[in-house]
Order: structure tokens, then sequence, then C-alpha cells
């Protein structure tokens, strides 16, 4: 059963700390413009010391394990928001007290790109609901037409939270160095959601699932035991859901393989690939990617939908029951709380 943080309400804190990348010195307009943002909302924000941007990550994996640890077992924090990913938080795993976050009570965990990589066996081993979708730098963004920002998925106190594909994207990202405090994501090209094979399709399960380049390395071991939570969730099935963020469709079709043979989608009933800018390889495309690792699955298999590594960012609950459905290439997700 999963176990859902209380719904934030204005006055809460919100804390913020770096597990994976901190903030260089011309970024930080955009995060105190994000900061803003969440306090004009009502929300009290503080700022952990874990920041640093002298190296890839923002501070030693000991102190970057115990500040996370203390920001979502502490009861006066109701949501911990990273600026952003990075490269390796994966070194913070076997540093995590797991079995003290287990016997917390939930709090929000924000996030997408590296911070998957905690985000990810937090659900799996403590059985917490986490957010993907939308990091601190993406706070300050307004939700397009038809999707919820991620304030308002963990502000909810009942569901089903429906949000619908906006059907367009846009090439690269806004200029936070110039314009740091961007509010309106510029879309201006289409998009549209296709299923495996053509046709529409409807199905329903609990979500689970994250970047495929932070996540893949983490299948077979006690962190990503995707078989096993959909063992326990069998009856329901999965809906486990990837995106890639810059590998090529060689390295995108290994990965896929790699999750297939561990077994993440034995109980899936269906499963969600993100929208990627990530290059085509020469003789695959990134669909033919997915086509040569999962297209012997007999679920449905859905393209280019919103949870990647292009704007805009569609929030998706970690172990919500959800139904996902496609017509005429519009996306609608209707997520479930409790």
């Amino acid at each position: 059963m999963t176990r859902f943080p209380a719904p934030l309400k204005p006055g809460d804190r919100i804390a913020v700390t770096s597990p994976s990348s901190g903030v260089s010195a011309a970024l930080w307009p955009r995060i105190e413009a994000s900061i803003a943002a969440l306090r004009a909302r009502g929300f009290e924000v503080v700022v952990g010391e874990c920041m640093a941007d002298d190296r890839v990550v923002s501070a030693p994996k000991e102190q970057r394990a115990a500040e996370l640890v203390a920001m979502l077992s502490d009861p006066l924090v109701a949501a911990v928001v990273p600026p952003w990913g990075g490269e390796t938080s994966i070194d913070l795993l076997d540093q995590i007290d797991w079995d003290a976050l287990g016997e917390a009570e939930p709090t929000w965990l924000v996030g997408w790109s590296d911070i998957c990589t905690v985000a990810l066996p937090l659900t799996l081993r403590t059985g917490w609901a986490t957010l993907h979708g939308g990091n601190l730098a993406d706070s300050a963004y307004a939700a397009p037409a038809g999707l919820l920002h991620w304030v308002d998925v963990a502000s909810a106190t009942a569901g089903p939270l429906t949000q619908t594909s906006p059907g367009r994207t846009r090439q690269g990202w806004d200029d936070y160095v110039s314009d740091p405090e961007v509010a309106t994501m510029t879309l201006d090209r289409q998009t549209r959601w296709s299923v495996l094979g053509g046709g529409d399709v409807e199905m329903s399960g609990v979500l689970i699932g994250g970047c495929l380049e932070v996540v893949s390395p983490m299948a077979g071991t006690p962190y990503a035991d995707v078989r096993g939570f959909g063992e326990r969730h069998a009856e329901e099935g999965l809906l486990v859901y990837v995106e890639a963020c810059e590998h090529g469709a060689y390295d995108v079709a290994r990965q896929l393989h790699g999750l297939r043979l561990a077994g993440w989608f034995d109980h899936a009933s269906g499963v969600l690939i993100g929208r990627t800018a990530a290059p085509d390889a020469e003789k695959m495309t990134q669909h033919e990617a997915v086509i040569d690792a999962l297209g012997m699955l007999e679920v449905p298999i859905v393209l280019d939908t919103d949870i990647g590594h292009t704007q805009p960012f569609l929030p998706l609950i970690n172990g919500a029951s959800a139904t996902v459905k496609v017509d005429g290439g519009r996306g609608v997700v209707s997520q479930r709380l409790g």
C-alpha cells in the first residue's frame, strides 16, 4: 500500500537541498526566482548547506545523504525539492538510512532527472509516494493548459487528478541566465502521443519509473526491485514509465533490454515512453530502440509522452494508481491519491 504524504498547504515548509549537482553563481538568480514563486504561494522555504557547485556533486556523499534524510524525516518539513538533477547521486544509495525513513511519516520528495535515483528506491523500499516532474528551477513556470503544477499535485486532497497533453513542445530550453524569472514555457512545436502499433488505448495500473540513464544502472540491485514491486501490485499491474535524457538509440535499446531482463515489465499493464531530444543512431531511431527492446511485450506502449527531458512536464506520482488514455494523439492521465 502506498503511503501518501500529507497534502501541501499554505504555511508549510519546503526544504531545498542538492542530493546531486549544486548551483553555480550564474544560475542562483533562477533558484531565487523559483523560491520567490513558492513563497508567493504561501510556503516557507528553507535552503540547506549542500548547494555548492565546485565539483560534480554539491558536497561529500555522507553530508548529502545526512541532510536529505534529516529533511525528509523532519516533521516540520512538508516537501523536499532539489534545484535540479545532476549526474551521480547513485553514490547516496548505500549512505541513506532507509530504515529511518521507513519509520518516519512520509514527506514529498519532488524532482526528476538524477533525482529519480533517490525517488525510485524511496517508493520501492519505504512505500512513500514520490513526485516525478518539476524541480525547484521549474517551479517558477506556470503549468501549460491541460497540465498541473507540481505544487497543485502535492496539494491535492482528493482525486482523480486529471491532466491532458497540451500537444505542444519546444526545441531546447529557456535561457535561465539571461532571463532568470521566465515563467512561461515557449511551446512552439506540435507533438502527439502515439501507441506502438497504431490506434488508441486505455490502460490502468500503479505508476513507477524514472529517467532511463539513471535508473537502469540500479536494475538488479536492492534499490530498484521493480519486479518485486510488481508482484505486490500484481492484481492491478504497473504502468512503467521511462524517458531518455541524452543517450543515443543504441544505448537506449541496451538499457531497455536490461530493464526487461531485470523483470521491470513482468507485471506491467502498460508502458509510457517519454518524448526525447536524444539522438537517433546511424541504423536505429529512438522509436526503433523501444521496439527492439520492448516490442515483444504483450502490453500497450505509448510513445512521446510529456514526461521527459523536453518541455512541458507532466507530474507523475510514483506509487499512485492511474489511468492513461490515448485518443487521436491526445493523452489523458488520471491519478488517484490513496
